[in-house]
């Protein structure tokens, strides 16, 4: 069983992988894609990035139950297919409303991969190596969109629409060999968890989604997971990028360089991070990020004062960007395998369907931001270092909902760690998992 597992890890991190080398290719370029390229406008330009927020909420509600019935392969294969003719599609797309029914296509695809790709890794994983496993996922998601994105950068010409119908192409290609080494992947027999929650035979039947409302820890971790996927990844490209080129007067080569040092600080500090994460409580982890993110922010902030040199704000708004990506690496082995964790037995799916849906409103929810970063920069700031304490706030009181190894996962390398003790504000919903030997 374990070398079945370590075999379908291996090929579903490299699908992975891959699959993120493809997006990469095409993420950077959209917009001027369909308002240059196309020629038509920044209207249209935005209705595809609605278009992409608005498949995903449609299909993540559906999601999960279908992960959980059917399991997650199928579901990443027709995911992937679908993404991949949406790709293929608007790469040859001239006109407005094809472009918006590709990026319908190709944003339902990725948005149903996440939780089906998740769910994957919970499968052929532990709580021993959860952690480890989501870690050199992100890893790998960012090296492969960041070595997709030098290598567009290189092949694309506003010229030639042409180069990029082939960006659009390769990432078309990408997602079929997502789905071809997926179907190759051997999936453990016995596709329970063992150290998932078990089902409560009092909550039977009924709604999948107001079981998961009825459940305090889950509710908190969405809550906290929205308020951090708004206040990092829904800012990046909208409101911290109007704030830096509007108040601190940071030109977009400079936002280009901020970005790759997000990337940068990831890949560099992923594993290193993980080493000082992965024996430690995980809602004091998730705790030291909100801090780590109200400094980054002060020094954004800084960087729009106007009282050094423009290479001082230039060097700011760098550091904010790296400082984000520290943080990004320390959530990356504590938010996935917390979710599963707390996944009641036969539930995974549908608890990383709610958990990518709630990304992807707080991303949708991003540019909110603009007039604000634009117009009222201090004020913007100053929301965000508040947003950010608010994050170590509701880790700390999420900790207190967590059984021990659900907070501390190394845990369960102790023999002598009893079985899980349930805090008592989770005592009506009794919950009990099982140690899983070292």
């Amino acid at each position: 069983m374990t070398k079945v597992m370590g075999a379908a890890m291996r090929r579903i991190q490299a699908g992975n992988a891959l699959t993120a080398f493809g997006i990469g290719f095409t993420v950077p370029f959209l917009y001027i894609y369909v308002a240059q390229v196309r020629g038509l406008g920044s209207m249209a330009a935005t209705s595809a990035f609605v278009a992409f927020a608005v498949s995903a909420l449609v299909a993540l509600p559906l999601t999960g139950r279908v992960i959980d019935r059917r399991g997650p392969v199928p579901v990443v294969i027709g995911a992937a297919v679908a993404a991949s003719a949406g790709a293929l599609s608007l790469g040859l797309s001239t006109g407005i409303v094809p472009i918006l029914l590709s990026a319908l296509a190709l944003g339902a695809g990725q948005a149903v991969m996440q939780p089906a790709l998740a769910t994957m890794i919970v499968w052929c994983s532990t709580p021993s190596t959860r952690t480890r496993a989501f870690a050199l996922q992100f890893f790998m998601q960012n090296l492969g969109l960041g070595i997709g994105g030098l290598i567009g950068g290189q092949i694309v010409d506003e010229s030639r629409p042409a180069s990029f119908t082939l960006l659009f192409g390769i990432e078309a290609v990408m997602f079929l060999v997502l789905a071809g080494v997926i179907l190759t992947v051997r999936m453990p027999h016995a596709p329970s968890i063992k150290d998932a929650v078990p089902r409560d035979a009092s909550q039977a039947g009924g709604s999948a989604w107001k079981r998961l409302l009825e459940h305090r820890a889950m509710v908190k971790l969405l809550v906290l997971g929205f308020v951090i996927f708004f206040a990092c990844y829904g800012q990046f490209e909208s409101g911290l990028a109007a704030f830096g080129t509007e108040a601190a007067g940071i030109s977009p080569s400079t936002l280009g360089f901020a970005l790759a040092a997000n990337t940068g600080a990831i890949v560099v500090a992923q594993f290193v991070v993980l080493k000082l994460v992965e024996k430690r409580r995980r809602s004091r982890v998730i705790a030291l990020v909100g801090l780590i993110w109200t400094v980054a922010w002060i020094i954004a902030g800084f960087s729009g004062l106007g009282h050094g040199s423009a290479m001082m704000a230039a060097a700011a708004f760098i550091t904010t960007y790296a400082l984000f990506g520290i943080g990004e690496a320390m959530l990356s082995p504590t938010l996935a395998p917390l979710v599963a964790d707390l996944a009641p037995e036969g539930s995974v799916g549908q608890y990383n369907s709610a958990f990518a849906l709630v990304k992807q409103m707080a991303l949708a929810l991003g540019p909110l931001g603009v007039p604000l970063g634009a117009g009222v920069p201090m004020l913007y700031i100053g929301v965000f270092v508040v947003v950010s304490l608010g994050i170590a706030w509701l880790a700390l009181r999420l900790g207190k909902q967590l059984s021990a190894v659900q907070d501390r996962p190394s845990l369960l390398k102790d023999e002598t760690v009893p079985a899980l003790v349930v805090p008592a504000a989770e005592s009506e919903r009794v919950e009990r998992v099982e140690r899983v030997p070292a």
